[in-house]
């Protein structure tokens, strides 16, 4: 889950996660709301990766739906 501060951020940060995964041979099984950008929603079939707009993330406030989940830290080379 990540924050873009306006559409055009948050389609530079779809692009650049797609890009990284699929150098490693993942691609996404669909990604949803890319045109408006405001939540962006890539679907990997073993994860998710969610975008929002600061308002849209506010609104569904996701990390309280899922406040009991194990955290997994992905390291970053």
């Amino acid at each position: 889950m990540c924050s873009a501060a306006n559409p055009r951020q948050g389609h530079a940060v779809c692009d650049e996660i797609e890009k990284g995964l699929k150098e490693t041979g993942e691609r996404p099984v669909s990604i949803e709301g890319y045109d408006p950008g405001e939540w962006i929603l890539m679907d990997y079939g073993d994860f998710l990766v969610h975008i929002f707009s600061a308002t849209a993330r506010s609104f569904y406030d996701l990390e309280r739906l899922w406040r009991h989940a194990r955290v997994v830290d992905i390291p970053v080379d």
